[in-house]
């Protein structure tokens, strides 16, 4: 499993509120930050998760920790007749319902806010699942993953997007000095929370990836898991099925 990294180690509050208010707090800069630290790179990453899902034909999509909506907006090309963006922070959910809106596609996605440790849904509702860079940030990863689990039909299909090490040189030792050194430092020019961004740093590089995450899906109850690195292993795409 990995570490109880949080985003405000003195605040007194447990690592779900933390969060919350850390994504409440950098919710207006969030895209165009991503943009910068991952070089644009991640719409790439996105594109290629809206692809295994389409493949899938679903009729009904969750997307967890959806944040602004961008994940949530490109699975608009699935086709799915139902696509549901949920994530902790109303912050984030703002932002999402406006571009939504301005894509005029508030027929097909609707954004809840909810815990997804604790999924406002009955068993066996969705086609597909998709987590993109959230899963990390579950407080209690295993209890995400089984009520993810719960929710995702039989034959469904789960897939995760998530930041990944690289663990061969000079990659590793490249990564390491930018997530650690430069990347606090952009986080900060960005959106005056340093605190923030040094977290997202230090979480995925104590984030369980590859193999091992593949292994706890497995305990948890998914079937046919696999694991694709992307970008020299900075990121990689979960799929699995129920």
């Amino acid at each position: 499993m990995s570490e109880n990294v949080t985003p405000y180690k003195d605040s007194g509050l447990g690592k779900k509120e933390q969060v919350t208010k850390m994504f409440d707090t950098i919710s207006g800069k969030y895209d165009g930050l991503n943009r910068v630290i991952s070089f644009g790179i991640d719409i790439k990453w996105r594109k290629k998760v809206v692809q295994i899902v389409k493949d899938t034909n679903p009729e009904t999509i969750l997307d967890i920790a959806t944040g602004t909506g961008d994940l949530a907006i490109n699975l608009a090309q699935t086709g799915a007749g139902k696509i549901i963006g949920l994530d902790i922070s109303s912050g984030m959910l703002e932002v999402g319902k406006k571009k939504i809106a301005e894509k005029k596609l508030e027929d097909t996605i609707e954004m809840v806010l909810g815990d997804s440790e604790n999924l406002p849904f009955e068993d066996n509702t969705f086609d597909a699942i998709t987590v993109a860079f959230g899963v990390r940030n579950f407080e209690n990863l295993e209890k995400g993953l089984s009520e993810i689990l719960r929710v995702l039909r039989p034959g469904g299909c789960f897939v995760i997007l998530e930041t990944s090490v690289p663990t061969k040189p000079p990659y590793k030792q490249g990564y390491n000095l930018y997530t650690r050194h430069v990347l606090p430092v952009i986080g900060k020019v960005f959106s005056k929370d340093r605190s923030a961004y040094k977290y997202l740093s230090e979480s995925a590089s104590v984030f369980p990836h590859g193999e091992k995450l593949n292994n706890i899906l497995s305990k948890i109850g998914f079937i046919k898991v696999q694991n694709h690195p992307q970008t020299l292993g900075v990121a990689t795409i979960y799929v699995a099925s129920k």
